[in-house]
């Protein structure tokens, strides 16, 4: 496995909920501040830090401070983390279905010779 089992844990947890997916999504255009990520979910905006602590927590985003101004940024990096453990699994799946491809090829044949 490429990666801390742990930290993929924490950031599939992060992505389980839609309000987060939401805000990974917004983030994917560019930076935003808490209060621009907020106005969509209709959500007071302790509960939108909450959502945004669990994905800083993840490591899918960053946060920086400029006066009292909080903006978060993507982690794309993170994002690629994931991809690659989707991409192994895929591709062992991949190797399974061609297997039992050329199995049902072969009991075919074997079947038709009969």
């Amino acid at each position: 496995m490429l990666e801390e089992p742990q930290a993929l844990d924490r950031m599939f947890q992060a992505l389980s909920d839609p309000s987060r997916r939401g805000m990974i999504d917004r983030l994917g255009h560019g930076s935003a501040s808490v209060t621009e990520l907020a106005q969509p979910l209709g959500m007071a905006l302790p509960t939108v830090m909450k959502h945004l602590q669990v994905l800083e927590a993840s490591g899918l985003v960053l946060s920086e401070k400029a006066g009292r101004v909080r903006t978060y940024h993507l982690r794309k990096e993170a994002l690629a983390s994931i991809e690659r453990w989707i991409a192994e699994r895929k591709a062992s799946w991949n190797k399974a279905f061609d297997r039992l491809d050329i199995f049902l090829a072969h009991t075919s044949t074997e079947t038709t010779d009969e």
